[in-house]
């Protein structure tokens, strides 16, 4: 299989380099990756005709779109430049897959929605998104399924990886230097890793390949669910077992509500995601949100 993809150099993209591998062969750019080859390819979704084009010259077979605008807060200053790289480069190569005749794999978010009530939404809850950044998610999504192209589409949550910069990472250097720390509690999601997210596309691939009517929108994130707090408080504590040393006591870390962390974004509290029709339809149990935190910080630690 000739495989194309987007965003090779961002968490989800670098695992995907690795678990798509078995499939096929891999052509994997980034957004400063013009020229690269020597065949004047490009992954710089600020221009979508260069990308179409590249989809164009490689003509795949599959193509697995992990580039995106997720600097949340910053979508709000640069709305036109979150749309381009969220909505209508997304738009743009659905309409070369279909010409193709490709699939396509794109990721979305739990941001579509707008966080109300307790309940794990499933795939055909309504959505309202409440940020820059989850109106031109959700839109590119309805570019992509107008576009007629064999797509799935996984929308996921609170994503990290031991690679780069990460939530886990923060939180762990802090602990290391302060004696008290504050951290959001009315946020509810699932920590999900750029390795099982990776995984499941390479999964999902080969059973869409096989039998292209399981194509659709699906809900992608680790089972059970916890807070910004709760997480914080896992890792803080799995590095003090580790015999790190850790300077915060486990009572010094302090729940807050949203409202005292304001953001130029307004982020959804509750982000379950029901992930259901994943399981059933591709056969797969997904790990709870501990097992892939505590694998990655056995890598980090």
């Amino acid at each position: 299989m000739n495989i194309l993809l987007f965003g090779k150099g961002g968490q989800v993209g670098w695992e995907l380099q690795r678990a798509l591998a078995p499939l096929g062969r891999v052509t994997a750019l980034d957004f400063d990756s013009a020229g690269e080859l020597n065949n004047n390819l490009s992954g710089d979704f600020s221009n979508p005709d260069a990308v179409a084009a590249t989809v164009r010259t490689l003509a795949p077979d599959l193509i697995v779109n992990a580039a995106a605008h997720t600097a949340v807060d910053k979508a709000e200053s640069e709305p036109d430049l979150a749309r381009l790289i969220n909505a209508v480069t997304p738009g743009r190569i659905a309409q070369e897959a279909r010409a193709l005749g490709a699939h396509l794999i794109h990721y979305s978010t739990d941001y579509v929605f707008d966080g109300s009530g307790s309940a794990p939404r499933d795939e055909a809850a309504a959505t309202n998104p409440l940020s820059v950044y989850g109106r031109t998610k959700l839109e590119g999504e309805q570019l992509i399924a107008a576009s007629g192209a064999t797509h799935l589409i996984l929308r996921t949550s609170w994503v990290y990886a031991a690679r780069g910069g990460n939530f886990a990472r923060t939180m762990l250097k802090l602990a290391k230097e302060r004696e008290r720390l504050t951290v959001i509690s009315d946020q509810i999601g699932a920590p999900t890793g750029a390795e099982l997210l990776a995984d499941v596309s390479a999964h999902a691939a080969r059973a869409l390949r096989q039998n292209p009517q399981l194509a659709g929108l699906y809900h992608c994130v680790a089972a059970g669910e916890t807070s910004w707090h709760g997480y914080a408080s896992h890792v803080i504590e799995r590095a003090r077992e580790a015999g790190h040393a850790i300077k915060v006591e486990p009572d010094a870390i302090l729940p807050i509500p949203t409202t005292d962390y304001p953001t130029p974004a307004t982020r959804p509290l509750n982000s379950r995601l029901d992930t259901r029709r994943l399981r059933d339809t591709f056969g797969l149990t997904l790990p709870d949100w501990q097992q892939g935190v505590d694998r990655m910080l056995a890598e980090i630690l």
